[in-house]
């Protein structure tokens, strides 16, 4: 039965407008609704949204609550939720499409080519959002706000464009901050290791994905990080 419903969102998430996929890694390239091919790199303002209003990308963003809420929550701004999983991605889009949000889409790649599909400057701020903190040493390229990856948002984002990381884990937050502090290029801006041990220092903490309320439930502390790279 899962095997059917997971085959059932692949083939519905095909039809959706607000999803767009990459299926070939070493030659990377859009398809779109009904698998047509399509180039936004540079216009997704102006060919998808429809508006020139700033971009956020959410990365890793599996079923999009922290994008969708994002997207209610400033609909004077475009957010795109960033995932390799297609069933993943299936819930945001449905649910998107059903609240009529138009300011919110998707993208199934992976993140290690996110460049390829967006121009330089064109993204305004990036979310990272309880990722897989990949905590052997030998996997620290893979951790999404690794000075690998942050030289990949550095190509995309404007220049003192922010990137935001919540996380529960307290060795990825950590690594984090050192990452920051190893690059003058970086910028500390906030830091919090427990943002709900007091009021919400900014409001749109208060969305939660699900894998944060399974944090929570465990009675783990969720920690914030808002810094900008140029």
């Amino acid at each position: 039965m899962a095997r059917k419903n997971k085959l059932k969102k692949f083939a519905e998430v095909l039809s959706f407008p607000n999803v767009y996929e990459c299926y070939n890694i070493k030659e990377p390239q859009l398809v779109g609704a009904g698998m047509i091919s399509i180039d936004l790199k540079g216009k997704w303002a102006k060919e998808h949204f429809k508006n020139n209003n700033p971009i956020t990308l959410e990365l890793a963003c599996g079923g999009g609550e922290y994008a969708v809420g994002l997207a209610q929550n400033f609909p004077q701004r475009n957010f795109i939720g960033v995932d390799v999983k297609g069933n993943r991605l299936w819930k945001g889009a449905k649910t998107a499409l059903e609240a009529g949000l138009t300011n919110v889409a998707f993208l199934r790649t992976r993140i290690e080519i996110i460049d390829a599909f967006f121009s330089p400057g064109e993204i305004a701020e990036v979310w990272i959002t309880f990722p897989d903190p990949f905590p052997r040493a030998s996997k620290e390229n893979r951790r999404l706000s690794s000075a690998y990856f942050l030289e990949k948002y550095r190509k995309i984002l404007q220049r003192g464009g922010l990137v935001h990381l919540k996380h529960d884990d307290p060795d990825f937050y950590q690594f984090t901050l050192d990452t920051i502090a190893q690059d003058e290029r970086n910028t500390l801006i906030f830091k919090n290791s427990d943002i709900y041990a007091a009021s919400l220092p900014f409001p749109e903490l208060g969305i939660q994905t699900l894998y944060e309320s399974f944090h929570l439930a465990a009675g783990k502390t969720i920690k914030y990080i808002r810094f900008q790279i140029s």
